[in-house]
């Protein structure tokens, strides 16, 4: 960056700060838009709404500043988990997973999960985007358009590609820069097994059978672009764009069937603020839900369980829970290696039977041990790497509810991870993949042994799937898109029966897309603006 650049940037952030200050200083009664949450969905969605500025655009966020080394610098990413960056989500006990408890890491902070994730751009699969065009009966959520959508909004750093990326947009997404020789290692496996490879995860490698590729990710200059800095950032100078962090939504207030505004938390002070046009919930598959369930909306069961009135019986609020489940596999280095960017470089995706059309199988390879409570007991070597490998389309399905009616009380979290004997059968076959992969002739120069699993079999083998799954923090679908009775948003992602409320955030997926969910997020946003837009003639 030249040195004039440099001051041009110090002399905007000093203006968007002065303008935020006083625009939070001078909170207004009402806005045109609220939305809530200002992770990778609302980030979108605030940031096309306040591009007219005749808009007024409220964006709620219960988390902090983003402008901290933890979420700057991409390898820092893991010292993010458990931090006041992070929801601190605690799963039931699960039976499937021999009694464990799962921590179930979410963003809060300014830009979500594209704030302390490891910043993968992984678009999804083709079979995914058609899969939601037929849910919402809308061809606009197809793989075509969404495919147009990805070129308009990227601004691709590798080689030039007309008919997969875009250049112009505000996602600066590139290769990982310089890899590993462990990620170039797992390139070379997976093409000796027959898995082919290709210069990018996204375009043609997600069209058909899957195959493994250098990650791509949201890093410039080094350092962790998420998507509020894409999108808001640029923005925050504007007089119609008001970013309200540190400040919890505690419910939509309704009149009759219609979404008037939103009750906040601030300053341990309870706000109301209108919203003249809409509400828009981008908060992510556990709170999204639970504002919905303290705002009357949601299972007529379940809210009179709690003594919350009913204002709209939806049954599907909270349930249909998704996530990526994924079984580490661990090998030790000859010599040390240290991880490069983000420590995650090579990613693999890949089918559990020859016949599927579509990989179910997710690989990111990560260039450090990662077990999970349980197996980190087995012991772990001082250098190493792990195959954090898992399921992309798992059967199980969780649920979520409330357990009380006091907004501030967490929620009880039913992942019901491998409940589905489906995917003990898929998983046995990923891990087998894996121990394939990661003891080919192509680590050989690199791995002194295998420490984890090792060559199990039967039912050692599944108590060491049960013992070492945890979450790819990919939670996702507990408010789903679609037109049956568990729906809870129509194509145009407004909420069922209530008007000026609309849902956009992963948990409007009807089911969790095939791979890391930041760029399917996006997708969601940038549709939701533009159905939002469409309809108010912005």
């Amino acid at each position: 960056m030249t040195s004039a650049t440099q001051q041009d940037d110090r002399a905007f952030q000093q203006k968007a700060r002065a303008n935020q200050a006083d625009l939070t200083a001078n909170l207004k009664s009402s806005y045109d838009f609220i939305v809530c949450g200002a992770g990778t969905s609302g980030s979108v969605v605030a940031r096309r709404l306040a591009e007219n500025p005749d808009v007024q655009v409220l964006l709620v966020e219960a988390g902090g500043s983003d402008d901290v080394e933890a979420v700057l610098n991409p390898s820092l990413w893991p010292t993010n988990l458990g931090s006041e960056r992070d929801w601190g989500f605690q799963a039931q006990p699960n039976p499937h997973l021999n009694g464990r408890t799962l921590s179930m890491s979410m963003g809060k902070a300014l830009g979500g999960g594209s704030s302390v994730n490891v910043t993968v751009w992984a678009r999804g699969h083709r079979n995914d985007w058609d899969f939601f065009a037929t849910e919402a009966d809308d061809g606009a959520w197809g793989y075509d358009n969404v495919l147009n959508i990805y070129r308009r909004i990227e601004n691709w750093q590798g080689a030039p590609d007309p008919l997969y990326r875009g250049s112009s947009g505000p996602v600066w997404v590139q290769p990982s820069s310089n890899p590993s020789p462990v990620a170039h290692a797992l390139l070379d496996a997976a093409a000796a097994l027959g898995i082919p490879t290709f210069d990018s995860p996204n375009g043609r490698m997600m069209e058909g059978a899957g195959g493994a590729a250098i990650t791509d990710v949201l890093v410039r200059d080094g350092r962790r672009h998420s998507l509020f800095r894409a999108y808001v950032a640029p923005w925050l100078d504007r007089p119609n764009l008001t970013v309200l962090s540190d400040t919890l939504v505690r419910r939509v207030i309704l009149q009759g069937k219609r979404a008037t505004g939103v009750e906040l938390v601030r300053d341990g002070r309870i706000v109301t603020v209108n919203a003249h046009a809409e509400v828009v919930l981008s908060l992510g598959a556990m709170q999204t839900p639970k504002v919905l369930l303290h705002s009357g909306i949601g299972d007529e069961a379940e809210l009179s369980r709690v003594g919350l009135p009913v204002v709209e019986h939806l049954p599907g609020v909270g349930n249909n829970l998704q996530d990526h489940v994924s079984f580490g596999c661990t090998w030790e280095y000859k010599e040390p290696i240290a991880p490069r960017n983000s420590g995650s470089e090579a990613t693999l995706y890949w089918k559990s039977r020859p016949e599927m059309q579509a990989p179910d199988f997710l690989f990111c390879q990560v260039e450090f041990p990662v077990p999970s409570e349980r197996t980190a007991a087995l012991g772990l070597p001082e250098h190493g790497w792990t195959m954090f490998a898992g399921l992309a389309q798992p059967k199980s399905r969780g649920r979520l509810r409330l357990r009380s009616n006091d907004p501030l009380a967490p929620l009880e979290i039913d992942a019901n991870m491998m409940s589905d004997p489906e995917d003990m059968v898929a998983a046995i076959r990923c891990v087998e993949l894996c121990r394939d992969l990661g003891n080919s002739d192509a680590f050989r120069p690199l791995v002194k042994r295998e420490v984890m699993p090792g060559n199990l079999r039967g039912e050692a083998l599944k108590a060491y799937i049960r013992d070492a799954a945890v979450t790819y923090w990919h939670q996702t679908c507990t408010a789903k898109m679609g037109r049956d009775a568990m729906s809870v948003v129509d194509g145009a992602l407004k909420v069922y029966g209530i008007d000026g409320l609309r849902i956009a955030d992963g948990s409007i997926m009807p089911r969790v897309t095939t791979g890391n969910t930041q760029a399917p997020c996006t997708i969601i946003g940038e549709r939701a603006a533009e159905m939002i837009r469409a309809t108010h003639k912005l």
